[in-house]
């Protein structure tokens, strides 16, 4: 075997070994770990593609292998996150969300088989998805105040679920050049990401809470969403 051949898979496969310590992790009610590995988990799943495209290795194997670690890491990571920290508030009824898994799952399979998201999406990303909720059940249970509160989070879900298979247009990050031309969605949207995430971390310094510097990943993902339909509408 070329030896080559392992570096993309390798990063592929610790994708996936976060996304199975993160589901753990979640039902130890550790959500703040839960969080750093679905993001380390993020980090790996850039790196696996990175390296098969610079290696020029890729193969239908790595392909299959990247969405069963995407699933495990991004769709029922973060679907076991958030029906675990609703446990305690719904009880049984926290299983519902669950469902985002599956959905996470039929994301994935459109994405493989749609040949027009070789350079940005239709519908919501599944690592976006994750981060929205992983850094969303950061959140102290002394802030659900109102018992309609976790009910709100269900139907959030519910919406997740339906944006990752909507025909939506998303950007993706990557880069082809650094032109303002080309790139004016993508240039704005970082630079709301660098104001949201300056916001988050001087609320954290403000209140000493560590959850308000966790917040940022759903402050970025609400960002995202929001600015991806807003240029969808504008152009019809």
């Amino acid at each position: 075997m070329n030896a080559k051949r392992i570096i993309p898979d390798f990063f592929t496969c610790s994708n996936l070994l976060c996304g199975a310590v993160a589901t753990l992790m979640a039902t130890q009610e550790a959500y703040v770990w839960a969080f750093g590995l679905i993001l380390l988990g993020a980090f790996f799943d850039f790196f696996d593609g990175m390296t098969a495209r610079a290696l020029g290795i890729g193969n239908k194997m790595g392909v299959e292998l990247d969405s069963l670690a995407d699933d495990i890491t991004f769709g029922l990571a973060p679907a076991m996150v958030l029906s675990c920290y609703l446990r305690p508030l719904i009880g049984w009824w926290s299983l519902i969300v669950l469902i985002m898994a599956a959905f996470s799952a039929l994301r994935l399979g459109k994405f493989n088989l749609d040949e027009r998201q070789t350079s940005s999406f239709i519908g919501l990303a599944t690592p976006a998805n994750a981060i929205f909720w992983a850094s969303l059940c950061c959140m102290p249970y002394q802030m659900m105040t109102a018992a309609w509160m976790p009910w709100v989070l269900v139907a959030l879900s519910f919406l997740s679920c339906y944006l990752l298979l909507a025909e939506i247009p998303f950007f993706s990050l990557k880069f082809h050049n650094f032109s303002w031309r080309d790139n004016w969605d993508k240039f704005i949207f970082l630079i709301g990401v660098v104001v949201l995430v300056l916001v988050c971390i001087l609320k954290a310094i403000h209140y000493d809470h560590l959850e308000f510097a966790l917040f940022a990943g759903a402050a970025v993902v609400l960002w995202y969403v929001a600015l991806n339909i807003l240029l969808a509408l504008s152009k019809k």
